[in-house]
């Protein structure tokens, strides 16, 4: 079993912490929110003992990455350019990306804008929205709904300063709400809601619960807790707030297809497979290259915390043929 370790590099303008181990292909795993590089723990090790050089960066915004004040510094292209020149700063010239959640947009546009460096690509818990690039901005379709009093947590969101403050309040109880409310295996009325009458707050659609997952030790779920009380929530919120730029910056993506060799793997009962259900049936159009569509019975939406062992499992089968661990070259 590799051990890993806490690096830093500068990157894109920004200093970057990733955890790290092994040495072979380079493997980049991208968190979503809200999270941390800590939430790959559980494959960090087992894809290292496997021969690959894994990292597993607190991307912008979050844990001890730097996190800039503007709210526009956090655009799907500054998060592309921190990956690219995360690899560029170890020296890499190619890699495999794999990302869950807000981590899988950013590992899709890494995919889609550098395929040069990119040459496998694993998606967790939020397909490809092949759409969203020729559609119209993403908060309108929500402010359609808002007028029919349904809030989309998403739009929420978009207010600088409120839902920061309201997860702020007790980090605790937002975290732990929000890892048990989206993950697999609970009741359907302790499970989080996506969609919510306006007169509520995003706290409303989180379950009260003070017993830890099963899936998750106190300790860890004290280092995320520690973490998000020292840093805040603004960074990743800030991804939220960049829906409709982001989207105007690549417009020029509409229907551009990955290519690259590809998986996708999910929580059968993840709650985000639902919101985007289309684009999950769409992949094997909008992703030529997929070589496999899982979805884990039982499992939410924190799928490689809650089933590390089937979720290494599947991703090891797919890096052995689109990223063999034995590949000649893999440094520049």
């Amino acid at each position: 079993m590799h051990p890993f370790k806490s690096s830093f590099v500068e990157s894109n303008g920004i200093r970057m912490q990733f955890l790290e181990a092994g040495d072979g292909p380079l493997v980049v795993l991208l968190h979503g929110f809200p999270a941390l590089g800590f939430s790959w723990r559980h494959q960090i090790a087992a894809f290292a003992d496997a021969g690959y050089h894994v990292i597993a960066p607190d991307q912008r915004g979050y844990g001890q990455t730097d996190r800039p004040a503007p709210v526009e510094s956090y655009t799907l292209c500054h998060l592309v350019g921190d990956v690219v020149g995360l690899v560029h700063a170890l020296g890499e010239r190619h890699a495999a990306v794999i990302g869950h959640d807000w981590g899988s947009a950013v590992a899709w546009n890494c995919a889609l804008l550098r395929p040069d460096i990119f040459e496998a690509v694993a998606l967790l818990s939020v397909p490809y929205l092949a759409g969203l690039w020729d559609g119209p901005p993403p908060t309108a379709s929500m402010k359609q709904l808002l007028a029919s009093g349904q809030m989309l947590y998403q739009l929420y969101f978009q207010e600088p300063g409120q839902a920061d403050s309201e997860l702020a309040q007790d980090p605790r109880r937002s975290m732990l709400g929000l890892f048990v409310g989206a993950s697999g295996g609970i009741a359907q009325e302790q499970r989080w809601r996506f969609l919510y009458p306006s007169s509520q707050s995003f706290l409303d659609t989180l379950p009260r619960v003070q017993e830890v997952p099963h899936w998750l030790s106190a300790a860890d779920l004290d280092f995320f807790v520690t973490e998000f009380t020292r840093t805040g929530f603004t960074g990743g919120l800030n991804w939220y707030r960049n829906m409709d730029r982001s989207r105007e910056l690549l417009a020029f993506l509409a229907g551009v297809r990955i290519v690259q060799p590809s998986t996708f793997i999910a929580g059968e009962e993840d709650v985000v497979v639902a919101m985007y259900r289309r684009d999950f049936d769409l992949l094997d159009q909008t992703m030529p290259g997929l070589t496999a569509k899982t979805l884990i019975p039982g499992a939410g939406h924190w799928v490689q915390q809650e089933r590390p062992s089937e979720v290494n499992t599947y991703l090891l089968r797919f890096l052995s043929e689109a990223w063999p661990a034995d590949r000649r070259e893999h440094a520049a």
